[in-house]
């Protein structure tokens, strides 16, 4: 019985193509030494995969900032201001692409569908002229052929590429993408020639767009596509792999009446249905089903005995030899190795899976069904999944009575938003277009020190809170030396926007090494909630308090919400999404409180990944909206009219949830806005109207680029197009934790002084 795993961590056990990146890009090592990490690292994975046993092992997964840009490089699709003249894609151009530098923006960024992955999003055009600029997949297949080792190359479909892309400036929003369909089928054959030269027998296309809702013009692109490349590929098979949802209807009978592909892959943990439309409609003979029954999302182990009964279920439709066991995605999305946890506790550590352990899951399930199961695995497997079902630690019958009551009211506060901010800025007294920041500043090495020091006992308490003490008053002076209007304290006390307040609640585990990528260079190591959740103390009030003691302005209390931290979570699996929300929202309601009763005036509960969690299906949309809106509003319904609310959102396609943004009724939104070529202002000029405070970004704060003032105030100008002066605050897009002082200083310079512009002008008008 054949197996597979759709994709592999690329960052390294211990984050070593981060670490070799960041090198890199700030000068201090070549492109070579940058090459010779990443080689060893294919290297090593394709090893470690060989190790476990898989069979169909995957290429060009890896990639130095996003595969859905490797594919942009693939086609040679670069914007023009990037200056590219052709040839073959160098590190200049596709990094340039990804991060922006002095003189040019970056290319937008967005959501990878509803995982906390964020790809490059294509900028294309009915003008682009198309060339095979990057022949990195088929380098890769060489490279790990040169080892011994044959691997499946995957490579972005054709059609979702074009799906996930977006019109170039300058062209009509209305364009049809899909279009270009024909201008990019002869580079994919191409590769796909090129490959089976090397000696690939698969190419695996992953299409995840699949399992959108589509139109029948865009079902049909697939069609014409397959069809296209069944010419091309000869002897190679074409995998397609689907992931993250449950297969439509239309769509399932779609794929597999394709002629042009050999096997289809299907997420059988998020798509359950799916499972039932193979039984109900069939699966075609002449196909190879990939079943996707090892989680690539989540880090809990397998339940392999009921694994095994829905693959042995699946083997009775489509045969022995048309079945193969894989992940229900790419492993990219969970940690690498469970082997690097020496300090996690031993009961909680036995109900993991990470990256490494999923391989030998997906061999096992797979030898299993080819009669040779190894018992004992199996039974290690099921005595964890009882310890788990079983463990007192994981069940607070006081919590999950105080979430079950929460059914009871929408708990709105019951003064209207216009009339509380009449309210807030008599107490507040704050200028028309207001400057803040959205929560972080930069976080420096000494920084990063003087904590790593307090977690392993080298410092004590009191250095501890003196060092970060005397960061805040920094922060808090550059703020004020900046003119800024509400500040915020910087946030040096804190490692990650989720894990921080994890680590503070109960029901939460964390790793040491469990980091998994955001984008580029940036990972998150993603809190374990096991269990469920309660605040046992405050978490924040004593740093809000010390902040707000060091100014007369006022001081933004920062919390992370709770759809956020649930979306930035590996939750737990054996109880509704949802419910695991309303007990972290009753744990963020006790601190906002404290906050309150402390003397914090402004607190922020961010909410970036609100919009990350929405389903791709529509007809789950408005359930889940309504659970997580709800959840926001839960966290800050007994404060008093006085107390302004923020919240913040960042990188994603906000305008089609804007109705759920405005009923979470905060005070103040701040949102993402500039780097997706103020897609966010269109909304606004297509009648929605917003009463409450909002800060859509004034500038990308994920590249080093530093924004003009002309630049901001044109900005400035374009929102106050479509938006009341007296609701409008000027702030970047999102924290400044990842910048340098020497870009974030003259950038937030321009924004005040483009802010007192827009003021200057404002008054002289009047």
């Amino acid at each position: 019985m054949a197996s597979h795993v759709v994709g592999y961590p690329r960052m390294g056990p211990k984050r070593e193509l981060k670490f070799a990146l960041e090198s890199f890009w700030d000068g201090k090592t070549s492109a070579a030494d940058l090459e010779a990490v990443a080689k060893e690292l294919r290297a090593s994975i394709w090893k470690q995969t060989v190790a476990a046993g898989v069979k169909l092992i995957p290429s060009n997964t890896f990639s130095y900032y996003d595969q859905v840009l490797d594919t942009t490089a693939m086609l040679g699709a670069v914007p023009p201001r990037h200056g590219f003249a052709g040839g073959e894609i160098g590190f200049d151009t596709y990094f340039s692409m990804a991060r922006g530098n002095a003189t040019l923006p970056a290319m937008e960024m967005t959501k990878w569908f509803d995982t906390n992955y964020h790809y490059i999003v294509p900028e294309l055009g009915p003008e682009i002229k198309f060339a095979y600029s990057s022949h990195k997949a088929v380098a890769e297949y060489k490279e790990a052929k040169e080892l011994g080792i044959d691997t499946v190359p995957v490579i972005v479909g054709p059609v979702s590429y074009l799906l996930l892309s977006k019109p170039a400036k300058g062209v009509a929003k209305t364009f049809n993408l899909l279009t270009l369909l024909d201008s990019i089928l002869p580079i994919y054959k191409q590769v796909v020639s090129e490959l089976e030269a090397a000696g690939a027998t698969w190419v695996q296309f992953d299409e995840p767009s699949l399992v959108m809702d589509l139109e029948a013009h865009q079902l049909e692109a697939f069609s014409k596509a397959y069809s296209y490349l069944e010419a091309s590929s000869l002897g190679v098979n074409l995998l397609v792999e689907t992931y993250f949802a449950d297969i439509p209807v239309e769509t399932y009978k779609t794929i597999t009446s394709l002629k042009g592909i050999s096997a289809i892959g299907f997420d059988l943990i998020r798509g359950t249905k799916t499972l039932d439309l193979i039984k109900e409609i069939g699966f075609p003979s002449d196909k190879i089903l990939f079943a996707g029954v090892v989680d690539g999302r989540n880090i809990w182990a397998n339940d392999l005995a009921a694994s095994l009964t829905v693959l042995e279920s699946l083997e009775s439709i489509v045969g022995k030899d048309k079945l193969v066991v894989s992940t229900s995605c790419s492993l990219l999305h969970t940690a690498v190795d469970l082997e690097n946890e020496t300090k996690l506790d031993s009961e909680i550590k036995s109900w993991l899976a990470f990256a490494a352990q999923k391989l030998i899951e997906v061999d096992a399930l797979a030898k299993a069904l080819a009669g040779q199961k190894d018992e004992a695995f199996f039974g290690v497997n099921a005595s964890a999944q009882a310890s788990r079902r079983t463990s007192p630690r994981v069940t607070n019958e006081a919590v999950q009575k105080a979430a079950a009551a929460l059914k009871t009211s929408d708990h709105r506060r019951a003064t209207p938003v216009n009339i509380r901010l009449e309210q807030q800025q008599k107490k507040l007294n704050l200028p028309i277009l207001p400057t803040t920041t959205i929560g972080s500043f930069p976080q420096t090495v000494e920084l990063r020190r003087v904590r790593r020091e307090y977690k392993i006992n080298k410092i004590s308490e009191e250095e501890y809170v003196s060092s970060i003490k005397e960061e805040i008053a920094k922060v808090v002076k550059l703020q004020e030396d900046l003119d800024i209007d509400v500040l915020v304290h910087g946030e040096p006390e804190r490692n990650d926007m989720v894990e921080y307040f994890g680590e503070q609640l109960q029901g939460f585990a964390f790793t040491v090494n469990g980091w998994v990528q955001s984008y580029g260079s940036r990972c998150v190591k993603p809190p374990v909630i096991y269990g469920d959740v309660s605040r046992p103390k405050p978490m924040t009030v004593f740093w809000s308090k010390m902040a707000q003691s060091m100014t007369a302005r006022p001081m933004k209390g920062m919390l992370t919400g709770p759809v956020t931290i649930l979306n930035w979570s590996f939750v737990r699996n054996d109880q509704p999404r949802s419910e695991t929300c309303m007990q972290i929202a009753l744990a963020i309601k006790d601190e906002v409180e404290d906050l309150e009763a402390g003397g914090i005036q402004v607190i922020q509960i961010d909410e970036a990944a609100l919009r990350e969690g929405l389903p791709l299906r529509k007809a789950e949309h408005a359930y889940y909206l309504d659970w997580a809106v709800h959840g926001f509003r839960i966290t800050n319904c007994g404060v008093q009219d006085t107390t302004q609310i923020h919240t913040h959102m960042c990188y994603s396609n906000f305008n089609d949830i804007i109705h759920s943004i405005i009923d979470m009724d905060a005070d103040v939104i701040t949102i993402e806005n500039s780097r997706s070529d103020e897609k966010l202002l269109s909304v606004f000029r297509e009648g929605v109207k917003y009463g409450a405070g909002i800060g859509p970004g004034v500038y990308d704060i994920h590249s080093p680029r530093i924004p003009s003032l002309e630049e901001i105030a044109d900005r400035i100008s374009k929102m106050l197009a479509v938006l009341e002066t007296n609701i409008l605050w000027v702030n970047p897009d999102c924290g400044l934790k990842t910048r340098k002082y020497t870009e974030v200083v003259p950038a937030l310079t321009n924004v005040v002084a483009a802010a007192k512009l827009l003021r200057a002008q404002l008054a002289s008008a009047k």
